[in-house]
């Protein structure tokens, strides 16, 4: 892929001598970045036609109503700003100006604080026409901002808003190439963790693919997105809530699958039933675990499946549990369960054993299992010994034995207690080579969701 990095000065000038594009500038926080580099860039008044900023939750409440939830950089503060101040541009300047192509930019920041409590957050968004009358369009991002101090975070959230308007008016039939601009000069500076676009301009791909573009590219390490292929962000939803992850290559997701998401979920939600909680399951796809010489098909065939189940899904590029786990620190959940198989598990321990020998392996183990984690340990079936390896039986070093049985007596380790024993037997490697050699008889292993969309992506199995 061909790609030039265009200077953020010179992405402004050009917008701004573009004279159908033209529109409202309407920013929370954090300054008026964004419009502040199109005014220096000279020839502002051929792009902009408003800009405003409502510092104050009283006047801002007035504008755009207040938020049952007390959180104004928020998605659904950014959604109101986008909905008012499009009402505002079609009302006043329709007739005025039936040439333009509009557009709306709205964003609501919260940049790093002096004592470093916060650490800089936003929602970016902007709803604009590609043609004059044409389909009303919608791009709306979620970012992280990594620069330390406050001035630079207001000054990469300037540039990368310049980068978003610039890509949807210069790169709208390149979904890859929108998204991949998003960072132009600001690297290492944002982490973009989600990402939507949609509108009738933009039905011409699969929206499940910006998730892998974001992830490709290493605008973050971790976005999330619902079975419809729309981004979700989990400020949003796990905020003092309880989440189960489960990872896996899903390739396919078998009836072993199926039974070990409802099963642990199950007894995740009755182990912690006392809390009033909202509970979440979410299956997580590692980026290295996809094909890489055929990424985009890949991506989509294991999206599609894992969409079949009806669960949220993610995307990391996160090697091991441990790093995840440092990134979902930030949503303060007050539970998260890790579905683990006990070969992986036994995997993990000897591992951390045998790198921390020097003396370090409670620590160790303690950065894993951490007061609000738990582990549910579904069991696998042993063909060399014709039997079940379950959490309590499974191989572990002899030198922390006496570490493994307190984690399963404080039940950090739990072991998944109802399981189909006849589905430990499937192997979903094996499976997937049969179904593309052609066997058809795989009813018996897959569940029928998951059966309709190989069949709608290979016809010919």
């Amino acid at each position: 892929m061909n790609y030039q990095m265009i200077k953020t000065e010179q992405k402004a000038l050009e917008i701004n001598l573009n004279d159908p594009i033209y529109g409202t500038f309407a920013e929370i926080g954090a300054g008026q970045e964004v419009a502040r580099n199109f005014f220096q860039a000279g020839a502002a008044a051929g792009t902009i036609a408003k800009t405003m900023s409502a510092y104050d939750k009283t006047y801002s409440d007035a504008i755009y109503g207040p938020e049952p939830s007390e959180r104004y950089v928020c998605e659904s503060r950014l959604y109101k700003m986008l909905d008012h101040e499009w009402e505002l541009m079609e009302k006043r300047l329709k007739l005025s100006r039936p040439d333009a192509t509009f557009f709306v930019f709205a964003d609501t920041i919260q940049a790093i604080n002096y004592t470093r409590t916060i650490k800089g957050n936003g929602w970016l968004g902007l709803r604009f026409r590609l043609e004059p009358n044409g389909p009303v369009n919608e791009m709306v991002l979620h970012v992280k901002m990594l620069d330390t101090n406050n001035r630079m975070q207001q000054e990469a959230i300037g540039i990368l808003g310049v980068n978003m308007i610039y890509a949807c008016f210069y790169y709208p039939q390149d979904p890859e190439k929108m998204v991949r601009s998003l960072i132009d000069n600001l690297k290492d500076r944002v982490s973009v963790d989600l990402l939507r676009i949609q509108g009738d301009s933009f039905n011409f791909f699969d929206h499940k693919l910006l998730a892998l573009y974001l992830i490709k590219h290493r605008l973050t390490n971790v976005t999330m997105f619902d079975p419809n292929g729309r981004s979700v962000h989990a400020s949003e939803f796990l905020y003092k809530n309880a989440l189960m992850l489960v990872r896996g290559h899903y390739k396919p997701p078998t009836l072993t699958t199926l039974d070990a998401l409802q099963n642990c979920f199950s007894q995740f939600i009755t182990d912690t039933q006392n809390d009033a909680l909202n509970h979440h399951l979410m299956l997580e796809l590692p980026f290295d675990y996809l094909v890489q010489e055929n990424l985009e098909e890949d991506f989509i065939l294991r999206t599609e499946m894992m969409a079949a189940l009806g669960y949220d899904m993610m995307i990391s590029r996160y090697e091991n549990h441990l790093d995840l786990i440092s990134y979902l620190a930030d949503f303060k959940m007050i539970h998260l369960g890790l579905v683990i198989g006990v070969k992986e598990l036994s995997n993990i321990i000897f591992e951390k054993y045998h790198s921390n020998k020097d003396g370090r392996v409670l620590a160790a183990f303690g950065e894993l299992f951490t007061q609000n984690i738990k582990i549910y340990t579904y069991p696998a079936w042993d063909d060399e010994n014709n039997t079940v390896i379950t959490a309590e039986n499974m191989d572990i070093p002899e030198g922390i034995s006496f570490l493994y049985r307190f984690l399963l007596e404080s039940k950090q380790i739990i072991p998944v207690e109802h399981y189909n024993k006849e589905l430990l037997k499937i192997n979903p490697a094996m499976l997937w080579e049969n179904i593309m050699e052609g066997h058809t008889i795989y009813a018996h292993e897959i569940p029928e969701s998951v059966r309709l969309i190989i069949e709608k992506l290979y016809p010919s199995v």
